[in-house]
């Protein structure tokens, strides 16, 4: 007989629910339909490809929502066409030190699909290069 203990229960949700999100819908459903105007699932994994760290938002811009920092993200994102590539960075002065983060993004820009996926030396790195776009604290 096997038991499902209720973290189980809340832990399959919350996966099913994330999966979802992430664009694991039935083939149907297309990302593009998920939700309406420029919108990103925002992901940011800090430590190594095995790093159960990971935290994440839906960023939606009509209008800016979801996101600790969704207007300013927003306008930044508008700013290269929604390419997050396409960001230059700032100049900042980040420390040396090697505590690696890397941040995914995936969605829709204007009508077009975004994929983005990145890893930098440290979060001040992401920050210098990303702006708000990957500032998921508040």
């Amino acid at each position: 007989m096997t038991y499902t203990t209720p973290a189980k229960a809340v832990r399959g949700g919350l996966l099913a629910a994330a999966l979802l999100v992430a664009g694991a819908a039935p083939a149907q459903a297309t990302h593009q339909d998920a939700f309406p105007g420029d919108w990103l699932y925002l992901t940011v994994t800090h430590g190594d490809a095995q790093s159960s760290d990971t935290r994440g938002t839906l960023l939606l811009c009509d209008p800016p929502q979801g996101h600790a920092h969704a207007a300013e993200a927003c306008d930044q994102l508008e700013a290269v066409g929604g390419r997050i590539d396409r960001m230059r960075p700032k100049g900042g002065v980040c420390p040396l030190i090697y505590a690696p983060v890397t941040a995914h993004a995936r969605g829709v820009w204007h009508g077009m699909p975004v994929t983005y996926s990145r890893s930098f030396g440290n979060a001040c790195e992401m920050a210098d290069r990303t702006g708000s776009v990957f500032a998921l604290g508040g």
